[in-house]
This record gives C-alpha cells, structure tokens and sequence, in this order.
C-alpha cells in the first residue's frame, strides 16, 4: 500500500464525519464551529503521527500555518470568513505538498459543484426540504460546502488513485 493511499486510508474515517457537519452547519447557520476546526486539527495531530513520517507531518504543520496567515490577509480585505480561514488551515495537512496543483483544480470543481447545487436548490422546491437554513437568504456562500467537499473527495481520490 503506497503513503498517500495509507494516510487516507488512516485519516477518511476521522474526516468524513467531520465535513458533513461542517457542511450542514454553514448550509444551516452559516457558522463553521470552531469545535470542529480544533477536531479537525486534534485529526491530523493524533492520526497523523501513525499515517505520515515525521518529516512530512511536521511540513505539512507548516503548511497550515501558511494556509492561516494568507486566510488572515484575505480576511483583512473582506475576501474570506474567519470560520473558513480556520477550517482551511485545519485542512491543510491532510493535503500532500506535492499535490497541490491538483488540489486547486479539485477545488475549483467542487466550487462550482457547491454553488451550482446551492443556487440550484435556493430557487426550486429543493428549498422546502430544509427552509429555515441561514444560506438560503444570506447574499454570502456557505464556502463550508466547497471545503469540506475538498478534503472529502481528496482523501478519496487519493485512497482509490493515490500513488
């Protein structure tokens, strides 16, 4: 079994349960908890040791402190929420430095995925299935959506791809 397919295999069932309710928490309320960004952290810290060599658990530590302060500076000019910023610095471990390019086009996809299915959901009876979720009348996205859906769909991938 190779790293990438082992950390994934190690840290999906840990993850998942996590992005769903991050997911249906800024679908509802448009709140990622801080909760679940310290689970998501407590995740990689605890599985991490066992998925991952020391060397790259500790890069990837870095990686998230970077994720942070370039979410801090976004935040400053209004272009991103607090609650995603630390989501997506607690995510960024569990993402192999070396894929990072692909990581930006899964995103990407999964961006235009969330909002297509948002708004296609907002403005159809969709809407009646869960009608007093903040999202539906908030001018902002529930960018918890695309994260979650990110990692989840990474640590897939990466279990039925991985290298």
């Amino acid at each position: 079994m190779s790293a990438t397919v082992w950390s994934a295999a190690w840290f999906l069932p840990f993850v998942l349960p996590l992005c769903f309710w991050v997911a249906w928490s800024d679908l509802s309320r448009m709140k990622i908890p801080n909760r679940s960004v310290l689970l998501l952290l407590a995740v990689f810290l605890a599985i991490g040791l066992i998925a991952l060599p020391l060397e790259t658990y500790l890069w990837r530590i870095a990686g998230a402190g970077i994720v942070f302060a370039v979410g801090v500076v976004l935040y400053s000019f209004g272009g991103i929420g607090a609650g995603d910023i630390k989501f997506a610095a607690a995510m960024a471990p569990f993402f192999d430095h070396g894929d990072l390019a692909n990581v930006m086009y899964l995103f990407a996809a999964v961006l235009l995925a969330a909002v297509a299915t948002h708004q296609l959901a907002r403005h159809t009876p969709l809407r009646r299935i869960a009608p007093g979720w903040t999202s539906w009348q908030s001018r902002y996205f529930p960018m918890g959506l695309a994260l979650t859906g990110t990692l989840a769909f990474y640590l897939i991938l990466a279990l039925r791809f991985g290298s």
